[in-house]
């Protein structure tokens, strides 16, 4: 290398962001919204140093859909450079062991602190055409045989129209007539599946009509929770089983309240306690994932079943 490509290569590593950039980048692979994530700078700044780096040929870039990924051209780097980033690489700086650290952060959030083979080594990241956790779930509906099954505040019937093909019957209920609307339209194609208005403070159906009982996302604009889960309680049949989906408890009201929703979410220790009440046997209620993006917000996955009815035992004979 001459004086002037010595010099170049000091330019483009004299900024500590690129720095941090092509020490993560050294690792492996990243997108923009994960550095971005990770360093806590603004996007534009981070894209703006990567094609500073790219163009200085210390960065390569892979399209993957609508994604780029970025990773360090370790090949190819100037003697100098490599020796700089090696150096740092090895330090115990205070900054990069931050970066290091919310890298690893990023990654136990993306598997639920699964092993990260639990989930395909990240389905997102190891994109292929269709290979969606839309197509999972759908392929994984495909394992159920429900019964008779209740949509408490089913909305536009989106969740429900997945599980009709599955269900010995069908009822959407929800107390937005548009939603409603739309929720028979999804469901057409299903003769068994119906959609009605109706209060689920009063639910205007038989007590023990359903084997299942679904509440996805339906608690935190109840008025009353407790009745909600009271009513739905009653229309479960002895032995079936009610599940639940809610936003575990925050402080974000700002962001949540702006769709309606009057409560800031449930604790699993709340919902446990709310389902109790009900006179339902908790089988399990836990935080199950927690949103990519900020506030991150945590869902809480409830499942619950009503009791079996005893029954009377004959005497025995003499």
């Amino acid at each position: 290398m001459n004086l002037a490509q010595h010099i170049d290569t000091l330019n483009v590593l004299g900024d500590e962001t690129r720095i941090r950039l092509c020490v993560l980048l050294r690792q492996r692979e990243l997108c923009v919204n994960d550095l971005v994530r990770v360093l806590g700078v603004a996007q534009s700044r981070v894209s703006t140093h990567l094609g500073r780096l790219r163009e200085a040929g210390f960065v390569r870039d892979r399209r993957q859909g609508a994604q780029s990924f970025y990773g360090l051209v370790t090949d190819g780097l100037p003697s100098s450079g490599r020796a700089i980033l090696d150096d740092a690489a090895g330090s115990s700086d205070p900054t990069l062991d931050g970066d290091r650290r919310r890298l690893a952060e990023l990654d136990a959030e993306r598997r639920g602190g699964l092993p990260e083979a639990a989930l395909g080594a990240e389905l997102e990241r190891d994109y292929s055409p269709g290979r969606t956790w839309q197509s999972l779930a759908v392929g994984l509906a495909g394992l159920l045989n429900l019964g008779d099954v209740l949509d408490a505040g089913s909305g536009d019937g989106a969740a429900a129209s997945s599980l009709a093909p599955y269900c010995r019957s069908l009822t959407c209920v929800d107390t937005n007539p548009r939603m409603i609307e739309a929720a028979r339209e999804r469901l057409a194609p299903h003769a068994h599946a119906r959609a009605q208005v109706a209060d689920l403070h009063d639910l205007p159906l038989p007590s023990a009509s359903f084997d299942a009982v679904l509440v996805f996302h339906t608690l935190t604009y109840a008025e009353r929770p407790a009745r909600v889960l009271a009513e739905c309680a009653r229309v479960l049949r002895p032995g079936g089983r009610l599940v639940l989906l809610c936003l575990n408890k925050h402080r974000h009201l700002e962001v949540t309240a702006r769709y309606g929703e009057r409560h800031p979410g449930f604790s699993p220790l709340a919902v446990r306690g709310l389902l109790s009440r009900a006179g339902l046997k908790v089988v399990t209620a836990e935080v199950a994932c927690r949103e990519m993006k900020k506030p991150h917000l945590e869902v809480v996955l409830a499942l619950a079943d009503k009791k079996p009815t005893k029954q009377p035992t004959r005497p025995q004979p003499q």
